[in-house]
């Protein structure tokens, strides 16, 4: 589960911004709903969702654009070319000091019990830092931590804790020596089979799903298990929640002009085309007198197979307490079937294994105090330096009983776009 995501630096967020699931102490409404409880002493409650509102512009995909960059980083460091590397660092562009400065991401998370809280910074050149700690009691562990020190040229690195040991003796520090200056520690010792950080690498690789708006739709996950007849079942009750009216699904193969992009150091690229087979979906719709018509996705909604692409990734998230980041949840949603989703992950005998959503949308009909505590709403908003600052609803002290969505709309939190009349 995560406790909070940092950024520093990063596209449109020069300064440290912090995003928190943990469960405000003074909001204290419908706990066994809106949060999960953890045992732990330092985030004894975590959210199960947080909701980021803001005007556009503001910063809110940049957000979750941070999370995406660091979770490819962690996952891929050790593969990354150096052009593909470069295309990582985005920095604050709009001040001459931060162009300069590194870009830093931290996450703390909670696996099984322990916490960690791992972080790093780097620059256009180079891994810059690199820490992990970890909580199994309410003591710190510093398993790893170095920076690079530019009077040297060389990673200042603190001693491996006692309790971060390889499987053999030395495996640490041969990890350490084979971790190039653009590679994280963390990749090359998990890939590299170490045990104890393959948990943190884990979580990266299988436990955050993130869905960003411009992407296209990823309808492969959802027709892929669509074999198993109960997971049918549910994706067609979640379609007609949605009043779409589909009787059945079907997954057709499909010759297809499939396209290969190869890129290897040294070589030129390549481009390679071939004929092949992709799996498709089709759609039956049953008229009044019972007769069945079958449609491809040509003839579906947007909106129809938007939320076909979502139905893996939310089961997923449900039924194996991950993570789901979505980027404007709302695009092409009815109000009603985003309040819907929201309540299946609120649900707790739905969502057993602590599924978490982080989503920004523009959607105000759900600020409402039945839906959403106070502590899930968060804000974004371009600053006159066109910095972005990240904030909660709670900096504002909102008695329950306000109309936070008209207070919303009517400029009170801020994160709304100023609009001027103008001439053609």
């Amino acid at each position: 589960m995560l406790v909070e995501f940092r950024v520093t630096n990063f596209r449109s967020f020069r300064d440290e911004q912090c995003l928190s699931f943990c469960a405000s102490a003074h909001d204290k409404g419908e706990d066994e709903i809106h949060c999960i409880a953890t045992q732990h002493s330092a985030a004894p409650k975590l959210v199960r969702s947080a909701v980021i509102y803001g005007a556009n512009a503001s910063g809110k995909s940049n957000l979750i654009f941070a999370l995406m960059t660091m979770q490819q980083m962690v996952l891929n460091s050790t593969r990354l070319l150096e052009p593909q590397y470069r295309e990582l660092y985005t920095p604050f562009l709009l001040d001459q000091e931060s162009r300069k400065q590194p870009t830093a991401f931290e996450v703390t998370i909670l696996i099984d019990g322990v916490r960690y809280q791992y972080g790093f910074q780097y620059d256009g050149e180079r891994i810059v830092a690199e820490w992990l700690l970890v909580y199994k009691t309410s003591k710190a562990q510093r398993w790893f931590e170095y920076h690079y020190n530019h009077e040297t040229g060389k990673n200042d690195w603190e001693p491996f804790s006692v309790h971060f040991k390889g499987e053999k003796k030395g495996q640490g520090e041969l990890w350490k020596a084979s971790t190039a200056v653009r590679s994280l520690f963390l990749t090359q010792a998990a890939q590299s089979n170490s045990q104890l950080l393959q948990p943190l690498f884990n979580w990266f690789a299988n436990d955050l799903l993130v869905l960003p708006a411009r992407a296209e739709f990823n309808l492969l996950p959802t027709l892929h298990r669509l074999e198993d007849p109960q997971y049918k079942k549910w994706v067609l009750e979640l379609m007609n929640a949605a009043d779409i009216h589909i009787s059945d699904i079907k997954v057709e193969n499909r010759n297809s002009q499939q396209v290969e992009f190869k890129l290897e150091s040294g070589k030129p690229p390549e481009l390679r085309s071939f004929e092949g087979e992709l799996p498709d979906v089709a759609f039956c719709h049953t008229t009044s007198d019972g007769i069945e018509q079958w449609f491809d996705r040509r003839f579906e909604s947007f909106g129809t197979l938007r939320l076909l692409s979502y139905a893996a990734p939310l089961l997923d998230a449900i039924e194996n307490g991950k993570l789901l980041v979505v980027d404007e949840f709302d695009t092409s949603l009815h109000p009603l079937l985003t309040r819907y989703i929201l309540h299946m992950l609120h649900k707790p005998h739905l969502s057993k294994n602590g599924a978490q959503l982080w989503m920004t949308t523009h959607d105000t009909s759900l600020l409402d105090p039945e839906l959403l505590r106070r502590d899930q709403i968060w804000f974004v908003e371009k600053k006159n330096d066109q910095t972005s600052e990240l904030y909660s609803l709670l900096e504002f002290s909102p008695r329950k009983n306000d109309a936070i969505e008209r207070g919303y709309l009517q400029g009170r939190y801020g994160a709304v776009p100023f609009i001027s009349e103008f001439l053609f």
